[in-house]
């Protein structure tokens, strides 16, 4: 395809409303249902399928089966930890461009310097408000849109 025409496709798909896919990776069931209904209420942005796991290893199962544009994903989880998923995550050719926002409770300087450093590309402290979610994807989904 010429870069032409590759052109043409992204501008449609972008005038077409392209719903987005999201993943949500914590191991509380309460904590991905408070993010779901979170971006359910985002304004401007169309979703697709909003989808679950309970830790990295079925995160990493659902991004094997599903199309997903972005992962919000907890730090500390039983099984696989958040760190373990990103660093899998970036050894995989069809995972790696796939960005991550960590929403967790766990702030340390030192830990949030090593997961960018890993290839994150943002982080939500727990609790988290409507209006910092919004900022953080609406931010990510126009950087993707700028390709």
């Amino acid at each position: 395809m010429s870069y032409q025409n590759c052109r043409r496709l992204l501008n449609f798909l972008r005038e077409s409303k392209v719903a987005y896919n999201i993943l949500i990776v914590d191991d509380s069931a309460t904590t991905r249902s408070i993010i779901a209904r979170t971006l359910r209420i985002i304004p401007d942005v169309e979703l697709g399928e909003i989808y679950q796991a309970s830790n990295g290893k079925e995160a990493l199962e659902e991004l094997d089966r599903n199309w997903v544009d972005i992962v919000f994903a907890d730090i500390n989880m039983p099984i696989m930890d958040g760190v373990t998923m990103v660093e899998k995550m970036t050894e995989h050719p069809d995972m790696k461009k796939i960005p991550v926002v960590i929403v967790s409770t766990e702030g340390s300087e030192t830990r949030m310097e090593e997961l960018f450093r890993k290839g994150i590309r943002a982080y939500i402290r727990k609790p988290f408000s409507v209006e910092k979610v919004s900022e953080i994807l609406t931010d990510i989904l126009g950087e993707e849109d700028d390709i």
